[in-house]
């Protein structure tokens, strides 16, 4: 499925960088590895409806208003999304982020279950697109 959603694929290598940078402990760069994933899996949600946007507020609107509040995905991807998007814009720009192992490791794990729901949920279209 990955080959049909490149962005997917660069979310996973993400995922894995922000690991090695957490081991290194450059929580700050494992920080906007692990934010830039999950906006990729937010991305290709929306691609997957046929919804683009030109910036990272719009895209995390946008998945708030056609995944969490209608239901479709958990709500609380799309809190996880707003919160990293805060500790990343400080990772990059603070001069002491104040970002801890623990949080990234929060975040780490909380990128691999949304990207996780999402090839779920991109394969449950699948199927049901091959069931109509």
């Amino acid at each position: 499925m990955s080959n049909r959603f490149p962005l997917l694929e660069k979310a996973e290598r993400y995922i894995r960088s922000a690991r090695l940078l957490m081991n290194d402990n450059d929580l700050d760069s494992a920080t906007s590895r692990l934010y830039y994933a999950m906006f990729y899996v937010a991305e290709t949600l929306l691609d997957a409806r046929g919804l683009s946007f030109s910036s990272h507020r719009g895209v995390i609107s946008a998945f708030g208003q056609h995944f969490a509040k209608t239901g479709e995905l958990d709500p609380r991807f799309h809190r996880i999304l707003i919160t990293t998007f805060a500790k990343r814009q400080l990772g990059d720009y603070a001069a002491a982020s104040g970002i801890s192992c623990q949080e990234v490791e929060k975040m780490l794990t909380e990128a691999q279950d949304f990207l996780a729901k999402a090839h779920h949920w991109l394969a449950q279209q699948e199927t049901d697109e091959q069931g109509e």
